[in-house]
C-alpha cells in the first residue's frame, strides 16, 4: 500500500470520522477534513491537517459538491471518503468528482439499502430471513395497519422508512407506545405521513442485538466486524458501548449479501438474533458505523480502504485483533442512570474497561469540542423543535429527495 497520500474525510462532527483520521494519520497519510457544521470534532484534532467548512450538503448539494471537487484538485486528493448521510450527495455528484477515487457506491443502490422497507424486501428477493415488513404510505394505511395488529395481538416496531439513531422508533410496551400521541385510544398517525415519507411497520424479534461494520469492494468482504449493543441513548438510541463479537454467522451473513449484491463501500448492518439462533436483519446503514472504532492501526484497516483489490486477491479480511473495547464516554456515563438487564455492576465493569473514542493523551483538544458541538446542536434543535439527536444531522440527512 502506498504510503504518505493525501485523504479528504467528510463528517468531521462523526467520533467514526475522527477514528478514521487518527488511524490514517498513524498510517503515514495527511488528512483533510470538510464539514458542513461550524464545531466538529476533526476541526481541533492533531490527526488532520486542515479542517474545511463547506455548504450543507442538504440544503445546498450542488454548491457543496462543486466545493468538495475544488478541494480534492486544489489538495491533491487521493480518495475522497464519505462517512455520514453526505454520502447521498456526494454519490449524487459524482460526475464533479473525478480528480480521485470516491468511497461510494450508486446512490440508487445506496437508497434501496437506507430506506427500511426496501432494504427488508431486497433482502428477502435474495433469500434470507427477515422480519415481516409493511410499508406505510398514508394516515389510512396506518389506521389499518395498527388496528390489524391490535386486533391480531401482534407486536410491530414502527420507525421512519428514512431515519437514522433509531429516532422516532416506536417499540412494542408501555415505555414506547405509551408516550405515543394517542386519538380515541388508536395508535395515532405519525405527522407529514405519505408517500414522500413512508413508514414501516416491521414484526418485532425478540433476541439479542448485533451489529456489524463491513468494508466492502465490489461484492468482496475486506474488513469486517461485529459488536453488541448493550448500552444506548435511550431504550432504542444509538450504540455508545462497542466490544467486538465473534459471530461467524453475521460474518456469512455480510459476506453472501456482499456477494449477491456487488456493493462497494463502507456498511453497517443491525440484527437480531432469536433465541434459536436466527439471525434477522433489521436495517442497513450504507456508510461508516460505530465498528470503526474496534480497530487499532496494527490491524491495518487503512488498507482495506485504499488497497482493498490487493485483499481480495489474497483472500484476506481485516478484523479487530486487540480485544479492544470502546465507549463513548459522556452517554455511556448517563447510561449508568438506567443500566438495564445486567445492572449497575456490569455497567460500571464496562465503563472502566472500555477506552473513550473521543479523548487520546496526544489528542485531547477534541474532548473540549464535543461540548461545542452538543451546545450548537441544542441550539438548532430548540429553533427547530426536534430532538438533540436530529439536530446533530439536520444539515446533512437524507430522506428519499431526488
Amino acid at each position: 500500500m502506498i504510503t504518505d497520500q493525501n485523504i479528504l474525510i467528510t463528517g468531521g462532527r462523526a467520533p467514526v470520522t475522527l477514528e478514521l483520521a487518527r488511524l490514517f494519520k498513524a498510517a503515514g497519510h495527511r488528512v483533510f477534513v470538510a464539514e458542513s457544521a461550524e464545531y466538529h470534532l476533526c476541526r481541533v484534532s492533531s490527526a488532520v491537517e486542515a479542517s474545511y467548512r463547506v455548504p450543507s450538503p442538504r440544503y445546498h448539494p450542488q454548491d457543496y459538491v462543486q466545493r468538495l471537487a475544488g478541494l480534492t484538485e486544489e489538495l491533491g486528493i487521493s480518495c475522497l471518503i464519505p462517512t455520514c448521510e453526505e454520502i447521498f450527495y456526494i454519490a449524487a455528484g459524482l460526475e464533479h468528482l473525478t480528480g480521485c477515487r470516491v468511497l461510494t457506491s450508486d446512490r440508487k443502490t445506496l437508497a434501496r439499502l437506507h430506506h427500511k422497507g426496501d432494504f427488508i424486501a431486497w433482502a428477502r428477493t435474495l433469500g434470507f430471513t427477515v422480519p415481516e415488513t409493511i410499508q406505510i404510505k398514508s394516515a389510512a394505511e396506518w389506521r389499518r395497519v395498527t388496528a390489524i395488529a391490535a386486533q391480531n395481538g401482534e407486536q410491530l416496531v414502527y420507525k421512519p422508512a428514512f431515519s437514522r439513531f433509531a429516532s422516532k422508533v416506536i417499540l412494542p410496551g408501555k415505555e414506547s407506545v405509551g408516550s405515543w400521541r394517542r386519538i380515541q385510544g388508536e395508535l395515532a398517525p405519525p405527522s407529514g405521513i405519505s408517500a414522500a415519507a413512508p413508514w414501516v411497520a416491521q414484526q418485532y424479534i425478540k433476541g439479542t442485538a448485533v451489529c456489524t461494520y463491513s468494508i466492502i469492494h465490489e461484492g468482496s468482504v475486506v474488513a469486517h466486524a461485529a459488536y453488541d449493543s448493550r448500552y444506548r441513548t435511550g431504550r432504542t438510541g444509538a450504540s455508545v458501548y462497542f466490544e467486538h463479537l465473534e459471530h461467524p454467522a453475521a460474518a456469512d451473513w455480510v459476506r453472501k449479501f456482499a456477494g449477491a449484491t456487488g456493493f462497494s463501500g463502507q456498511i453497517g448492518f443491525d440484527f437480531i438474533e432469536s433465541a434459536d439462533g436466527i439471525l434477522y436483519p433489521v436495517e442497513c446503514n450504507p456508510r461508516a458505523t460505530s465498528g470503526i472504532h474496534l480497530f487499532t492501526p496494527e490491524d491495518g484497516l487503512i488498507h482495506a480502504l485504499l488497497s482493498p483489490g490487493t485483499l481480495v486477491q489474497s483472500g484476506e479480511v481485516i478484523i479487530p485483533r486487540s480485544g479492544k473495547k470502546a465507549m463513548l464516554a459522556l452517554p455511556m456515563l448517563g447510561c449508568g442512570l438506567k443500566p438495564g438487564a445486567g445492572g449497575w455492576r456490569s455497567w460500571r465493569q464496562a465503563l472502566l474497561g472500555a477506552a473513550d473514542v473521543i479523548y487520546r493523551k496526544d489528542d485531547y483538544r477534541p474532548v473540549r469540542e464535543q461540548f461545542r458541538v452538543v451546545y450548537a446542536a441544542q441550539k438548532t434543535a430548540w429553533r427547530h423543535r426536534i430532538s438533540i439527536t436530529e439536530a446533530l444531522t439536520e444539515d446533512i440527512e437524507w430522506n428519499g429527495e431526488a
